[in-house]
């Protein structure tokens, strides 16, 4: 009997290897395209804030192992680490430059590094810490964790931190057992437009 991993190799094997080819190629041509802001961004935040330009935090990958993820550090160096949700004084620790970062999304830049790693994807379920135990355990029930996750994902564009634990790992379940190129487009298309309107931003 064949597992669900391989189930999903099989259905999607050769779609798999085409996204991660796109992911490659894609995580090049956007670091040529994006180093000088990039390098702005960077020293902007070495001037404006002083510390560490990038954040970087261990979160739950493909197959359950465990990678650092980059963003560009929006938020003090004293704020402590935690989710989201649990961070209720977060606007207490977010520089000036870290709400226009987060607002414009481009704190995430530096994931296209995570991407061309290969523990990434430009779309997919978004990484969760191990602190996310009921997402994960419920990604892990239903197969989600089987794909790389993504710098954004199915989720991301239906709520992102506003839904349930429940409804989050149902949305990435479903991405998982529908992946395909034009649904990727899909997802694609959806988040310029919800970066374009600021719409659920302040994602994990």
């Amino acid at each position: 009997m064949k597992s669900d991993e391989e189930k999903l190799r099989g259905h999607h094997g050769i779609y798999m290897l085409v996204k991660r080819f796109l992911d490659i190629v894609f995580s090049v041509l956007f670091l040529v395209l994006f180093a000088i802001p990039m390098l702005g961004i960077s020293i902007v935040i070495l001037i404006t804030e002083g510390g560490p330009i990038l954040f970087k935090q261990e979160r739950v990958g493909y197959d359950g192992e465990k990678f650092i993820i980059y963003k560009f550090r929006s938020m003090l160096p004293n704020a402590p680490e935690k989710s989201n949700r649990e961070f209720a004084d977060a606007d207490n620790y977010i520089t000036k430059l870290g709400s226009f970062l987060r607002k414009s999304s481009l704190d995430e830049m530096p994931q296209i590094f995570n991407v061309l790693k290969g523990e990434m994807s430009f779309i997919g379920p978004r990484p969760l810490a191990e602190t996310d135990e009921m997402v994960l355990k419920l990604r892990n029930e239903s197969g989600a964790t089987l794909v790389r996750p993504g710098i954004s994902g199915w989720a991301q564009v239906n709520g992102r931190n506003t839904i349930s634990d429940e409804n989050k790992a149902a949305l990435d379940s479903y991405y998982v057992a529908n992946i395909s190129l034009l649904f990727d487009i899909k997802i694609l298309l959806l988040t310029i437009s919800n970066v374009i309107k600021q719409t659920g931003i302040n994602a994990q």
